[in-house]
């Protein structure tokens, strides 16, 4: 991943955004509006204000959604979105956890 800017978060972390998040880096307040949940042994759900985009920068027609849940166990017929596959099929406790020091 290139990294082209480093934000700073409210709480004062830096954010690392790669060339491909353009509107993530040109509205920094965004971080301030989306809240992203580790379900228990399911998806990741997004909400608030958002873009996702693939490798190459395109981004998925949302049609004005401000909540979605991402495949988190690889089964979905529709990646990277959820369709419920997951269900019986797939553990995993979320419980949050600090990560070591950024390596500079």
């Amino acid at each position: 991943m290139k990294v082209q800017y480093s934000l700073q978060h409210p709480n004062g972390q830096l954010i690392d955004v790669d060339e491909y998040s353009p509107y993530l880096a040109r509205n920094n307040h965004l971080m301030n509006q989306t809240k992203i949940l580790i379900n228990n042994n399911g998806s990741i759900k997004i909400e608030g204000d958002f873009q996702i985009v693939d490798g190459q920068g395109k981004a998925y027609g949302l049609q004005g959604r401000t909540i979605v849940s991402l495949c988190r166990c690889g089964q979905s017929a529709n990646k990277p979105f959820c369709d419920g596959s997951h269900k019986a099929n797939f553990e995993h406790t979320a419980t949050a956890f600090d990560l070591p020091p950024r390596k500079v």
